[in-house]
């Protein structure tokens, strides 16, 4: 297949019958618009399977609301079909924090709303089983790789058992699924049963839980967590899974975990272990045309815009912070690209008649993880840490930023290529503690990213400037980020530049409450910054802050802890920061 795989994966029977196909071995159903570009799962997924030698297809935010024909028009396919709800949870794409619909949908052409059901991918899986009973389902992506277990449920505020039970499919794929698909495409394909297929890594699966028990139970192959029932009659079982569940996922050798629910048990294997820089490779060196499938010619994709001219480097993130996803789907090890992988990328871009010289970013979930690792991965095999920087940076921790700067330097040198931008997040307490700069490298990496590498506004994220929220968020002091605008202000002095620090807040996080809110927006180290970036916090599913605003529970000690949880006194943590900030910009002019 070596010579075709450049087509664009084809989403209609016509285009099928065009590549002279007689069968299709995976189906993809997506909640997004189709977009050929290495941001996007699904898009990955399809090209990385192509390049296994499979065909594949994709059907992109099919109708679930007529006489299902989209569900029906490519029919069944020869291994398996696929379902996720796209780049993000559906809810979350749909509602805002306090339950308001979103007007607009930026993964949809012309940022339409509407064109993917709540739920997505129960909603998908169960229109799939009721026409093809048969046929395997494996449903992946972010909503269901943070709905595996029983979680919390911020839309319908209850516990929710694992997206198995409600969706019906076979088996779920968790965290970033390339392995895993592969491996079960490979399984299906040499006709294997269950003994083989239910021994891949992050795969998920609901069998009969008769010889399981329904309390917690560690041996030294596996976990079984308290039941679904447990939780759901007992909060403390819940937040006692949480532990678990999380710990596992940040271990880089990890136990199988099983949790009963009513007469089955969800069975989760560990992961695989990290990618080396030659398998990161692997996925993003693959010929994706970087443009949206032709069937939206004319159509304009928000997202894709925001996109179209970005280079992912890594993937995980090692910071921990408690109301964060990533880590729960990509894990906390660093994978990165090699810098010729990177570089390589840079140059097909300026190839491309529409690229005018920028590259948007240059980043991963946190831009400055890439090219760190711990000084001994000896230890770090052993490691059960959530966080490599919360309470306190592990001493193991290699900080210098000598590599990324490589890599930088190496891009400048592109013919074609004008400047690169950082957009991802960064952590600045990977170059900066309370006594200055780490290393050598400290001070150099944030003169290049301020005045090299933004575009006049260097976006950080300390969200609260009070330590008592802070920790329950697993972030640094505020005293911190106090430190990094002392060093900001300086660097932009010295280079006669008026370029903003922009600080990013979140409201209404458990153990926040209207008075912490009122001393943020009081704070005089924010005294002239442009401040109008503040969040109100969302539960999102199998994270350590909703499992505290589920639970009531400070995590560490077990005792009661405060949870904003009206709406409308949600809504004033928020706004009050609004209007002191209002105040404070008109009183300066």
């Amino acid at each position: 297949m070596s010579n075709t795989q450049a087509y664009m994966i084809p989403t209609s029977r016509k285009e099928i019958d065009a590549l002279g196909w007689d069968f299709v071995d995976i189906i993809f159903f997506s909640g997004d618009a189709f977009i050929d570009h290495p941001s996007f799962g699904t898009a990955v997924l399809a090209r990385f399977l192509q390049a296994a030698g499979y065909r594949v297809a994709v059907v992109p935010q099919p109708n679930w609301r007529d006489d299902l024909r989209d569900f029906k028009k490519l029919g069944r396919p020869r291994l398996f079909f696929g379902v996720n709800s796209g780049v993000m949870d559906s809810m979350v794409n749909h509602y805002t924090a306090n339950k308001r619909l979103r007007s607009d949908d930026a993964y949809t052409p012309d940022g339409r709303a509407g064109q993917r059901p709540d739920y997505a991918v129960t909603v998908y899986s169960k229109i799939l089983k009721q026409l093809y009973p048969d046929v395997p389902l494996v449903i992946g992506g972010i909503e269901a790789s943070l709905r595996r277990f029983t979680h919390y449920d911020y839309w319908s505020d209850r516990l929710r058992p694992s997206i198995l039970v409600e969706s019906g499919a076979d088996y779920l794929s968790y965290g970033m699924g390339e392995r895993t698909l592969l491996a079960l495409a490979q399984a299906y394909d040499r006709g294997e049963g269950l003994g083989k297929i239910r021994s891949i890594p992050q795969l998920a699966w609901l069998e009969s839980g008769s010889h399981y028990g329904t309390n917690l139970k560690e041996t030294e192959k596996q976990i079984e967590l308290n039941s679904y029932e447990r939780c759901l009659a007992d909060a403390k079982s819940f937040a006692e899974n949480f532990h678990y569940i999380e710990r596992e996922a940040n271990r880089k050798v990890a136990l199988r975990l099983i949790e009963r629910v009513g007469d089955r048990a969800l069975v989760v294997n560990p992961p695989y272990l990290p990618e080396t820089p030659q398998e990161m490779d692997r996925y993003y060196d693959l010929p994706y045309t970087k443009e949206p499938h032709p069937r939206y010619r004319g159509k304009h994709i928000p997202a894709y815009e925001m996109i179209k001219f970005s280079i992912n480097t890594h993937r995980g993130c090692f910071g921990g912070c408690n109301f964060c996803t990533i880590a729960a789907h990509q894990g906390k090890f660093i994978r990165c690209r090699t810098a010729a992988s990177i570089v390589g990328e840079v140059k097909k871009l300026t190839q491309n008649p529409n690229f005018k010289g920028f590259v948007s970013d240059i980043g991963g979930p946190t831009a400055n993880m890439y090219g760190l690792h711990g000084k001994n991965t000896q230890l770090c095999d052993r490691c059960v840490r959530k966080s490599c920087l919360f309470p306190n940076r592990c001493e193991n921790l290699m900080t210098s930023h000598q590599t990324l700067l490589s890599l930088y330097k190496e891009l400048e040198g592109v013919r074609g290529l004008k400047r690169f931008f950082i957009g991802s997040g960064i952590r600045y307490d990977l170059f900066l503690d309370e006594r200055g700069f780490l290393d050598e490298t400290s001070e150099p990496y944030l003169k290049a990213l301020i005045l090299k590498h933004t575009s006049g506004r260097l976006k950080v994220a300390p969200e609260h400037t009070e330590d008592n929220v802070l920790k329950y968020m697993a972030k640094p002091s505020f005293a911190l980020f106090v430190r990094l605008r002392q060093a900001f202000d300086r660097i932009i002095a010295q280079a006669g530049v008026h370029y903003q620090l922009v600080p990013y807040f979140i409201s209404s996080h458990p153990g926040c409450q209207l008075e912490d809110m009122r001393r943020l927006s009081a704070n005089p180290a924010l005294k002239g910054l442009y401040m109008d970036q503040v969040q109100d916090f969302m539960p999102t599913p199998m994270t350590a802050s909703s499992v505290m605003f589920y639970t009531g529970l400070d995590l560490k000690t077990g005792r009661a802890l405060f949870v904003e949880r009206n709406q409308d006194r949600k809504r004033n943590q928020k706004s009050f920061f609004f209007k002191k900030s209002v105040r404070d910009r008109k009183n300066t002019l």
